[in-house]
């Protein structure tokens, strides 16, 4: 397996090469993964969620971080 001096060039090179004309060429590797972050899908009204990125577009966040503190202060409030 050539040789990169970045990981820009090793990425360039897989861009146009397949990889798995290497795969005997390469360390094994084993690593951990602890995903602790979860992320919940609910349904939204159309017309609401249609508001709430008009109010999220002006006040210069995304709309997934404009609903997420208005549940977190309503939460806080319960």
């Amino acid at each position: 397996m050539p040789e990169f001096e970045s990981i820009e060039k090793l990425t360039e090179f897989f861009d146009d090469n397949d990889m798995s004309e290497y795969y005997d060429a390469m360390p094994e590797v084993h690593f951990d993964v602890d995903i602790q972050r979860r992320n919940f899908l609910v349904s939204v009204d159309k017309k609401l969620i249609k508001k709430l990125a008009q109010l999220a577009k002006a006040q210069h966040t995304s709309t997934e971080q404009l609903v997420n503190s208005w549940l977190e202060e309503k939460a806080q409030a319960a």
